[in-house]
């Protein structure tokens, strides 16, 4: 099975959501109260993605907002050194500040993440920012859940959603569940389920399909009537992420696929989901197999928690085919 992506439009992929900063420890294998040193990235779900679809070649745009600070400028000059067009990234003028990440490495399978979401620039996201004309010349809208959180951006993410499904932008939604960003769980099934509804391919683990699905008697957490459930919408493509076991991938058509993994010698856990997230599209959309864009996400996400960043480490298509190959050699 293949995806089918409009043709002929100046852009191949914008994301809308979250833009933060990254603050990874350099001090690995030691617990955060100890750690001295933090190295700055780019960071964020979407942004991230977005950063991984243009190192592979695509033509990207980016719909959000930053702070009026030295990070919402190093942001954009981010974005703008990596070939994304930024013309749709506003600037807050209400004294928002950038969202932090602080990463916590005491071993690769024991990492987590302490955020500062507080009043930040990227949730101030208002609907009258949001460019019909820009998704309309997108081949793909990626939407990410945090960006759902509070208002005014869920108004302009729900925005954003009509005018691709206007236009006949292709959606994916990345359920991208932040627990923190949220008031209660009830909040959270209500508003996920109105932008999957209106998604062409969903992306999520388990544990975020089963959020989004508290009030739909999914008691017994089936992958398979996880999938059929978005069929019934709009959905084409149902991905189900469940972390050392690999991804499974439910079609409409009724075929389900499994993509290969990949060895890795993991430095961190952190990346993988949006670096998969940008291997898979990328392949989807070069008209690949849906099994054949999940092998190619799969050796995205083991390069980039073999580094220790997330967007620096997004790679090109070259490193990726160079990585596949020398797997299959070392078998």
């Amino acid at each position: 099975m293949t995806i089918s992506f409009p043709e002929d439009r100046p852009f191949d992929f914008t994301a809308i959501g979250r833009l933060c900063i990254d603050l990874n420890a350099n001090e690995i294998n030691r617990p955060m109260e100890d750690t001295v040193t933090f190295t700055k990235y780019v960071g964020g779900s979407p942004a991230n993605i977005c950063i991984g679809m243009s190192r592979l070649g695509m033509k990207t745009g980016f719909i959000g907002k930053v702070a009026d600070d030295q990070m919402g400028r190093f942001i954009l000059r981010y974005l703008r050194d990596n070939g994304i067009d930024a013309s749709g990234v506003t600037t807050d003028d209400t004294g928002a500040v950038t969202g932090l990440a602080f990463t916590e490495i005491k071993s690769p399978e024991d990492c987590s993440i302490l955020m500062y979401r507080d009043n930040v620039a990227d949730l101030k996201l208002a609907p009258a920012e949001v460019d019909e004309a820009r998704i309309a010349a997108s081949k793909v809208l990626l939407v990410s859940g945090t960006a759902l959180a509070k208002s005014p951006s869920r108004e302009a993410v729900l925005l954003a959603l009509r005018y691709a499904r206007k236009h006949g932008t292709k959606v994916v939604f990345d359920i991208d569940y932040r627990p923190y960003s949220w008031a209660n769980p009830e909040e959270t099934a209500i508003y996920y389920h109105a932008a999957a509804e209106k998604s062409d391919i969903l992306i999520g683990t388990r544990e975020e399909f089963d959020m989004l699905e508290r009030f739909d008697g999914n008691d017994a957490r089936s992958d398979e009537t996880t999938a059929a459930a978005w069929f019934g919408c709009h959905a084409e493509l149902v991905v189900i992420k469940h972390g050392k076991d690999g991804s499974i991938a439910y079609a409409k058509d009724g075929s389900a696929h499994r993509g290969a993994i990949f060895p890795a010698k993991v430095v961190k856990t952190f990346g993988a989901g949006d670096s998969y997230a940008a291997g898979f599209l990328y392949g989807l959309m070069q008209g690949w197999s849906v099994s054949r864009s999940m092998e190619y996400g799969s050796a995205a996400a083991s390069i980039v928690i073999s580094s220790h960043s997330c967007s620096d480490a997004m790679p090109t298509s070259a490193q990726i085919d160079d990585y596949m190959a020398a797997s299959r050699t070392s078998d």
